[in-house]
């Protein structure tokens, strides 16, 4: 089984415009962990394949490369959604087996995001595998950032519960 989870960005931001609320900068941090009874390669290799994410991450249509670079520090990905929203991505760090960061730089209502996944090996073949993000807003009201927040977290939650489903399996 699959989770899902409607991925819909713009509506967060666009559903309080009607309102008179003061908008400004905000900044925060998204960070969900999870275990999954598998080894460390095998966790490893697939969330390596920074490509590979229409099998895991919730709502992605496909995934594409804008580099010929296909891991590393340069690796570029084209993120599509469902709904048709498109983020692109740039690998800024990669420790191999270990972990990898990326920044967005297109396609959120962000100034600035940059997100870590990273993989520990536990006893009993378990690995413990954490997505931390550093998020911070274009210009829009608290509630609004409060809300993008949360939707982040769920997004993150509904995607690593994939994550675990397939690699368990």
């Amino acid at each position: 089984m699959v989770v899902q989870l409607k991925f819909k960005i713009h509506q967060i931001i666009v559903k309080d415009m009607r309102k008179n609320t003061r908008k400004s900068f905000h900044t925060g941090t998204v960070k969900k962990t999870i275990r999954i009874k598998a080894s460390k390669d095998k966790v490893w290799r697939k969330i390596s394949n920074i490509a590979g994410l229409p099998t895991w991450v919730v709502d992605v249509k496909k995934t594409v490369y804008l580099s010929k670079k296909k891991k590393d520090v340069g690796a570029v990905r084209l993120i599509t959604f469902e709904d048709g929203n498109e983020i692109e991505e740039h690998v800024v760090l990669w420790d191999a087996g270990k972990s990898f960061t990326y920044i967005a730089t297109e396609g959120l209502p962000l100034r600035a995001y940059v997100a870590t996944i990273s993989i520990k090996a536990r006893p009993k073949n378990v690995v413990e595998l954490t997505w931390k993000s550093y998020l911070n807003s274009k210009k829009m009201s608290e509630k609004e950032f409060i809300d993008f927040l949360a939707f982040m977290g769920s997004f993150y939650e509904a995607s690593l519960e994939n994550l675990k489903i397939i690699l368990e399996e």
